[in-house]
């Protein structure tokens, strides 16, 4: 089912002129809207992806053949959660989540779709966002084990605090530290960002597989990497 976070968003990006739940081929795109960069490029098919990218990654490879995509990757940041009493219930509690995202969580989606992007027809914009969830107690037969059960009723968006665009691999390059030794390896990486290695270690596997580094050396053994040209 649809929530309001992604018809909020795709209100937002489709704009008054835009036709929206398009069927294309045997997809169906969330909105079709005059490309801004006009041109011989017309048209730009734009998909909201709450979900993982992985889910759309072979739809979005095919239409990059023929059409300019845009692919929309919210990120929730901040996200207050409310709790019902029951299904449709009144709110018994609203709390704010300890979990908050980052724009480096966009290196976990990219492990999957490292095949599509980059393309010359792809743009990938990352909203940073805060959310409303809504939330009610589940007590379904095979949720019972579960001490904390819930199910999600609904998300909707409260604010977008930021949009990041990614076009091509030096936009990737961007989000590294100025200070990163040339090369450098993921102990260098994590350490200059202030996150653990193996977070370090799926940023410069995207950074590798997207052409954006590549593999120079070892130093010991770690594996050392070289900005692109």
């Amino acid at each position: 089912m649809e929530t309001t976070l992604h018809r909020q968003l795709k209100s937002l990006y489709a704009g008054p002129e835009a036709r929206t739940e398009e069927r294309l081929e045997e997809y169906r795109i969330d909105a079709v809207r005059n490309h801004p960069g006009g041109g011989l490029r017309r048209r730009q098919l734009v998909e909201i992806q709450h979900g993982s990218l992985a889910a759309i990654r072979d739809k979005i490879a095919r239409l990059l053949k023929k059409h300019a995509v845009l692919v929309v990757k919210p990120l929730v940041v901040r996200k207050q959660l409310i709790k019902l009493s029951k299904e449709g219930g009144k709110e018994v509690s609203r709390r704010l989540s300890p979990k908050q995202g980052t724009l480096l969580d966009l290196f976990d989606e990219l492990v999957y779709f490292t095949r599509v992007f980059p393309h010359p027809n792809l743009t990938i914009e990352t909203p940073l966002v805060e959310v409303e969830e809504t939330r009610y107690p589940g007590h379904g037969k095979r949720r019972r084990w579960r001490r904390r059960d819930h199910v999600v009723a609904d998300q909707r968006l409260t604010a977008v605090l930021s949009v990041h665009r990614f076009c091509e691999v030096g936009d990737l390059l961007a989000l590294l530290p100025g200070d990163l030794p040339q090369p450098f390896h993921t102990g260098e990486l994590a350490e200059r960002m202030q996150i653990q290695r193996w977070v370090a270690q799926r940023i410069a596997y995207c950074l590798r597989k997207t052409g954006a580094a590549r593999v120079c050396g070892k130093r010991g053994n770690a594996i050392l990497y070289q900005r692109a040209a």
